[in-house]
């Protein structure tokens, strides 16, 4: 659907980005803590005019997403349960973290990209399956002391999933499932391993490099490895069940605890989410309060608890191929006209825009 009065400005900003190709569609949706506002699509599934068209049921890789919709999502349970602490020592759950530059590395630590451990590793290269990644990031040299700083790390949370299984004593995909089932509804359409069913409506990511389209496989390379499900990627979605999830955590007891700046130097960090920062992704009128993540696919989450608002976008800006960083200033602009527009709207237009 078109956007409200309000939002025409969206609708813009999406026909440029479609025109400069920074992705062939996307689909955008706004709320509040008690539902949605509006969903605006835009454009195709891939830029060929054959391709279908992006509506509301269209399925996305949602990438590094998967660190707060599922990891983050299910740490509150393992918290809650007693069964993990954020202050556990990663050596507790893990008999190959060994070394005395990491014994001090905490679950916390994992959460709040602070480990030691650098920003990414093509594991995939010469290791498959769980065991040997786990042997592969315990052997890791660290890049920087513990705590002394903050590097976006995939391999952080690789390893954090693996020893959320190992304290659970089941695999992360089950775990997500029963969490989305009992919190979200088992209709929402969120699963890490899309079944075959989803295919057709699933934007395709970059394509392999014989040429070949990749269409309901996961794009990350180390979570395809890791066989689809990992703790860093593999979640897909549509925004709808982006939506959703993201209110849950509106709602959630754990979000001021979870939405809490970490105190390591010069980090933006929190647990697993990131903060607003003027550089952030969300663009400029978001509160201080905000908390957010991008996937590298081309997805984003943004939820403002002092506005009472969440955003998400969808998009495979990485079809056909990931050479394209469009996104970044396209994602700033969509936030912001997106606020702008509520705001400058009032509180009757944007009750209408629910209608």
């Amino acid at each position: 659907m078109k956007s409200t009065a309000s939002l025409s400005a969206v609708d813009r900003i999406l026909e440029d980005a479609i025109r400069s190709r920074v992705f062939p569609g996307a689909t955008v949706e706004v709320g509040r803590a008690d539902g949605p506002l509006t969903t605006i699509v835009a454009g195709r599934q891939t830029y060929d005019a054959a391709s279908a068209a992006v509506d509301a049921l269209t399925i996305y890789d949602l990438a590094s997403l998967t660190k707060v919709l599922a990891t983050a999502s299910l740490m509150i349970n393992e918290l809650a349960t007693g069964r993990m602490r954020l202050n556990d020592r990663v050596r507790h759950w893990s008999d190959g973290w060994t070394g005395d530059d990491r014994q001090s590395v905490t679950i916390q630590d994992l959460l709040e990209h602070a480990s030691g451990l650098p920003g990414h590793r093509p594991y995939y290269q010469s290791r498959r399956g769980r065991a040997s990644i786990e042997v592969a990031i315990c052997e890791e040299p660290l890049a920087y002391p513990p705590r002394s700083q903050s590097i976006y790390s995939d391999p952080g949370f690789m390893f954090l999933g693996l020893v959320m299984e190992r304290a659970a004593g089941t695999g992360l995909d089950q775990l997500f499932t029963a969490w989305r089932d009992r919190e979200l509804g088992a209709n929402t359409e969120l699963r890490f391993r899309p079944e075959a069913t989803w295919r057709d409506r699933t934007a395709p990511t970059e394509n392999r490099p014989d040429g070949e389209e990749r269409r309901g496989e996961v794009h990350d390379e180390n979570a395809e490895a890791l066989g689809g499900v990992a703790a860093h990627a593999g979640l897909f979605g549509t925004a709808a069940a982006v939506g959703a999830c993201a209110r849950w955590w509106m709602r959630s007891p754990a979000l001021t605890q979870f939405s809490a700046k970490s105190r390591v130097p010069g980090s933006s960090r929190a647990l697993a989410w990131d903060t607003m920062l003027p550089t952030s992704s969300c663009g400029t009128r978001l509160s201080a309060a905000a908390i957010g993540h991008t996937g590298f696919t081309g997805t984003s989450l943004w939820i403002d608890p002092e506005k009472d608002l969440y955003i998400v976008i969808l998009s495979n800006r990485v079809y056909p191929t990931r050479h394209n960083e469009g996104i970044q200033e396209t994602r700033r602009a969509l936030h912001d006209a997106i606020v702008t527009g509520l705001e400058d709207a009032g509180p009757a237009a944007a009750a209408a825009a629910a209608e």
